[in-house]
């Protein structure tokens, strides 16, 4: 199971269309391979500076540890030396907020989505839509 160019390529699009439909904010995104590589990523016009290393950090860090964002957050709160411990370990890409989310086939973990530009919750709820529409199960936490 891999994640396919043109499969990221249609989550980022469904993403976009679903940001824009409920007037986020413009958005950056990034979609990873289950080996934390970039397979695709798009920057909307408007998107403020440093978006892509935000959006980078949401989707790496989901992947790295294997929890999306969401519950790394909750992980932060009750742990945050663990958290810092963590993203020091994985070259410092972790962002524990909402907005990155698992990519899963069969309960199989095979990529991740980070977003970046809205409010977290949004980021999140564009990237579980890009995911969806794609018939691929998001796990954001």
């Amino acid at each position: 199971m891999s994640l396919t160019l043109d499969t990221a390529r249609r989550i980022v699009a469904a993403a976009r269309v679903h940001g824009m439909g409920q007037g986020f904010k413009p958005l950056t995104i990034v979609v990873l391979d289950a080996g934390g590589h970039v397979t695709a990523v798009e920057r909307e016009d408007g998107s403020s500076n440093k978006r892509f290393e935000i959006a980078y950090a949401k989707a790496h860090g989901a992947i790295s540890l294997g929890h999306g964002t969401r519950a790394l957050m909750a992980r932060a709160e009750s742990q945050p030396y663990f958290i810092a411990a963590a993203t020091s370990a994985i070259g410092g890409a972790l962002v524990p907020v909402p907005g990155g989310v698992l990519v899963r086939e069969n309960d199989v973990v095979v990529g991740a989505v980070g977003i970046s530009g809205d409010t977290s919750d949004n980021d999140e709820a564009a990237a579980v839509a890009g995911i969806e529409s794609v018939g691929l199960t998001p796990d954001p936490g």
